[in-house]
């Protein structure tokens, strides 16, 4: 296992980083199952667990706090706030309100004292930075959390974090999670020169692209990755941005073969390659999913195997825009725009 500094905290942690959205319902993994997979990670190496109180309901969290039961210490815990929890409309976002409430919560599901890091999960465009970075920063100073970042923001919205933080005084984010992978190249052009101008850490989330970069999607077969059951218009071979997905898919296994690797290797591989990526987020729901994620531990993509990636999906591409959660609302709802 490869270990990275987490932006500028000095902070070290492993290039896998495990996700638990799995955990519990939406991946229907069991909590014998997610402790057997958290001890086999930190087993092999990884010591950074990503979760959010929206998986699952909290219950993606609960599990999480179970299973590392003993072992806090070792770990870089980290979770996020910001996404709908239940029906009642400020049981979400990103105001100082909601925040101290919801992490309260979350510590008590994951049965600590404290995050390690806390991340927004989506930029609020309903709540100031100032709003958020104040409330923050006392959670901070109060000991509940150690570091706090974003995720999925634009690059223009990190940039805006970062001046409103120096212009309150108050603390700033020290990572950005945003979607990467092989297939969706789109925060190569503004995000990640953007963290990395600012110091920020990455940790990259979906490397595998939602299961298309597992080996399990090729032409010919049926796709019956646990995704496609739940998100079905993502797998449907009849959209256009689908077929692109398969006909790179198909050109990518030749890359692989030819390298001697995996898909998930080379998928892996690639994300880690980027110089402002800290980790790649892996999100498996069994210990047999989990064992063939970290054989890309290691694993050093040559310079050649690279060009041959970027000849298939060019730097900066995502071949399915429409599933990027950082739009701009303006792009979104037309009386944005034309009011």
């Amino acid at each position: 296992m490869q270990y990275r500094s987490l932006g500028r905290t000095g902070v070290q942690v492993s290039t896998l980083a495990l996700g638990a959205m799995n955990f519990g319902s939406l991946g229907r993994t069991t909590q014998d199952e997610a402790t057997a997979i958290v001890g086999a990670a930190l087993d092999a190496g990884i010591n950074l667990i990503d979760t959010a109180d929206m998986y699952s309901q909290g219950e993606s969290e609960e599990m999480v706090g179970k299973a590392i039961a003993g072992r806090r210490d070792d770990i870089v815990l980290a979770t996020k706030a910001g996404m709908p929890m239940g029906d009642e409309r400020n049981h979400q976002g990103s105001s100082r309100r909601w925040l101290v409430t919801e992490l309260d919560s979350s510590l008590r599901r994951l049965g600590v004292d404290h995050v390690d890091l806390y991340q927004i999960h989506r930029w609020d465009p309903r709540t100031s930075d100032e709003e958020t970075l104040s409330a923050l920063t006392d959670l901070q100073r109060a000991g509940k959390i150690r570091y706090f970042g974003s995720s999925t923001f634009p690059a223009y919205r990190i940039v805006q974090a970062e001046w409103a933080a120096r212009e309150h005084h108050l603390g700033r984010y020290v990572t950005e999670q945003p979607s990467y992978s092989i297939l969706q190249r789109g925060v190569e052009t503004h995000v990640l020169p953007v963290t990395e101008q600012y110091g920020l850490g990455v940790l990259a989330w979906s490397p595998l692209a939602s299961g298309w970069l597992s080996g399990a999607i090729r032409a010919g077969r049926e796709i019956t990755t646990s995704r496609s059951a739940i998100l079905p218009q993502r797998f449907d071979t009849t959209i256009p941005a689908n077929r692109a997905r398969l006909d790179a898919v198909e050109q990518l296994a030749a890359v692989a073969e030819e390298a001697g690797l995996t898909m998930i290797q080379l998928a892996l591989g690639f994300v880690t390659a980027h110089p402002a990526v800290t980790s790649a987020i892996i999100g498996p729901r069994t210990t047999d999913h989990l064992r063939s994620q970290l054989d890309a531990a290691d694993t050093a993509l040559s310079a050649d195997v690279l060009d041959a990636i970027d000849a298939i999906v060019a730097p900066g591409v995502d071949l399915a825009a429409h599933e990027k959660f950082d739009t701009p609302p303006a792009l979104l709802d037309p009386a944005r725009r034309r009011r």
